[in-house]
């Protein structure tokens, strides 16, 4: 007699009845909607990054992918280092500009080998010393002595056809579906500050038809696109960029004008969001959500600051900057450029990234390997000034730098998808169902829609209920129906081996009828009981951190908050955008781990010793009715 497994039998049993549906035996099969989230890192450097082999760095995309996944491997100071979380995905994104070229001379690469340049070069850097600081001066800005002779005789197209090919077919290697995704991708890093990181959904068949777009091509981010758009035409592949560090852009990454000083227009936001669907908001130079400058009556708009000027000395800051640089200003612009030219260019959803450049994807503040080669743990690298890229400019000299310590442990993108597959996440990513946090594994739901009731943020199914009656994070609400404002479910859950939660904030940007932005911070779910006053504020959730110690207890705060939350001042005729910050109560930051390892004692006042670190969700937009031309 045929055996029944039990999953069969279970089978059997729900359907003994005339009117009864077949049911699966495990409740998640046959379920459409994401359950899962994938962490990883889509901004992580390597020695091919010539700015990273400058820095010291000598490992290569493969180290970078074996440590992400998990492997142990010996640094440059001989430390065994592991994650003691892998990462699920990891997107390499060296630098277009001279990929692979420094790395590649010191590795005897037989195309650059082919030239007197080459051979020349290659037998400096292995003598080191001066001889090897001449070869780097060349990098120096895209400019110095021997430019031309390093981008017409050595950094040929077969060069370049040659690193990319290899770098493609590593990246096809580390991908193991299922288990870990190995994205192929690079930065387009022009000068200004302008850069992009280039993520391609396939595989090396299709990636290798190319050679990567560089800021040595063109600064403007149009040409970036029509490559974009070229590459998918020729290949039948996918692309995708996510800008990043807008609040070291000087005023361009979220500029109201195109790069050639004309005003956006309907064809350029089609355009812009069609290429560029997300926004990295947090890193190791800084966070780009909003500033006190733009946000002065948000508590917690300070955090992780970085705007001194541009990063090459080229410009100092200025306040009129200010409002085209970061991520809130420019959703609330987008608003407005939607009422005036039908399209919104600035309609993206929020990750997280390193822009580390040792190779190692380490984000945790209480072991933090350090952004560059030059910063690795030691017992000056937090006290000490660090200026930009160019050492050389009457600005640097004058002091317009910043402390090694206000560099940020940098942060995550977390990818709510079907599967761990390039496929499933790159397509997350699309639809921007993405959320970006400073570091911690917070597990964060948002979901917008018009039916959700309080219990519902306690259900166990609440992603069922979220994506039953809702959008998720990344997606448009309209039409709203008679006499109803939307309702938010949102349900917060700490990383698991971290802080408690403080907070859970709901930021909402609008249009009035005027033509004029405004935002509003609604704390909708507190911690330790406490409630917001008249005014919405809510008392300080207070602090546990020892800084001698570098330590905290989770004895305040709470390990989940979920709330259904209706916006109480809704005008179904505004355009608005709401998106979600969750924050953990305070822990110590990197400096103070060093502080007490190292056994510092004159740490700059200025260096923040503790932080709140944070998640922010990727908005839901409401657009009322006939006006959703852009609603995906």
């Amino acid at each position: 007699m045929m055996k029944l497994g039990l999953g069969a039998i279970f089978v059997m049993l729900v359907c003994s009845g005339a009117c009864c549906a077949v049911e699966p035996y495990s409740p998640n099969v046959g379920k459409v909607y994401p359950t899962h989230v994938y962490w990883g890192d889509p901004h992580l450097h390597t020695s091919f990054s010539v700015d990273a082999y400058i820095m010291g760095n000598r490992f290569g995309p493969d180290v970078a992918y074996r440590f992400a996944r998990g492997d142990e491997i010996i640094d440059e100071s001989g430390t065994p280092v592991r994650l003691a979380r892998p990462l699920d995905f990891l997107v390499v994104a060296d630098h277009s500009e001279y990929l692979g070229l420094y790395a590649q001379l010191a590795a005897d690469d037989p195309v650059l080998l082919k030239t007197e340049v080459g051979k020349r070069w290659s037998k400096m850097l292995h003598a080191g010393g001066k001889q090897a600081a001449e070869v780097f001066k060349h990098y120096a800005e895209f400019r110095g002595p021997g430019k031309e002779e390093m981008d017409d005789t050595l950094y040929s197209n077969e060069f370049k056809h040659s690193v990319w090919n290899y770098i493609a077919q590593l990246a096809d290697q580390y991908n193991e579906p299922g288990r870990f995704t190995a994205f192929i991708g690079y930065e387009w890093s022009p000068t200004p500050y302008r850069h992009r990181n280039v993520i391609f959904r396939d595989g090396a068949k299709l990636a290798q038809q190319i050679i990567p777009f560089s800021g040595l091509e063109s600064k403007d981010p149009e040409d970036l696109w029509k490559f974009l758009a070229e590459y998918e035409r020729k290949t039948g592949g996918r692309v995708l960029a996510i800008t990043h560090n807008g609040n070291v852009s000087q005023g361009t990454m979220f500029a109201l004008t195109d790069s050639y000083g004309n005003p956006i227009d309907r064809s350029y936001a089609q355009t812009r969001m069609r290429w560029e669907p997300l926004t990295e908001v947090v890193q190791t130079k800084g966070d780009s959500e909003t500033d006190p400058y733009l946000s002065p009556d948000d508590e917690f708009s300070a955090f992780g600051r970085w705007n001194k000027g541009a990063l090459n000395f080229s410009e100092v800051h200025e306040n009129w900057m200010y409002p085209f640089e970061y991520a809130r200003s420019a959703l609330e612009n987008g608003l407005a450029l939607q009422a005036r030219i039908g399209e919104n260019p600035f309609k993206f959803g929020l990750v997280g990234g390193t822009d580390i450049h040792t190779s190692l994807s380490t984000v945790g503040d209480d072991n933090f390997w350090g952004a560059g080669n030059n910063q690795y743990p030691s017992n000056h690298r937090a006290n000490e000034k660090i200026p930009g890229e160019d050492f050389h400019t009457d600005k640097a000299k004058k002091g317009w730098n910043t402390f090694g310590g206000d560099i940020l442990a940098a942060g995550y993108a977390a990818v709510w998808a079907t599967e761990n597959t390039r496929a499933a996440i790159f397509e997350a990513m699309e639809r921007k169902e993405v959320y970006a946090t400073s570091g911690p594994r917070i597990m964060l739901r948002f979901f917008g829609g018009w039916a959700f009731q309080k219990d519902d943020a306690f259900q166990p199914d609440i992603a069922r209920i979220g994506y039953t009656k809702g959008v998720p994070m990344g997606g448009d609400l309209t039409n709203a129906p008679q006499g109803k404002s939307p309702a938010f479910l949102i349900r917060a859950v700490k990383d698991p081996i971290g802080a408690n939660l403080d907070r859970v904030q709901v930021i909402k940007g609008w249009l009035d009828q005027d033509g004029k932005t405004h935002e509003k911070i609604y704390n909708v779910a507190l911690s330790n009981g406490r409630a917001v006053d008249k005014d919405g504020k809510a008392p300080p959730v207070g602090s546990t951190v020892d800084v001698k110690n570098a330590s905290y207890t989770n004895t305040i705060g709470a390990p989940e908050l979920a709330v259904v939350w209706r916006d109480p001042n809704f005008k179904e005729d505004e355009l608005a955008f709401y998106y979600v910050r969750v924050l953990e109560i305070p822990t110590p930051r990197w400096p103070a781990y060093d502080a007490k390892y190292f056994k510092i004692e004159n740490m700059p006042a200025e260096i923040a010793m503790a932080a709140q670190q944070r998640a922010y969700s990727s908005p839901i937009w409401y657009t009322p009715k006939g006006k959703c031309n852009a609603c995906q």
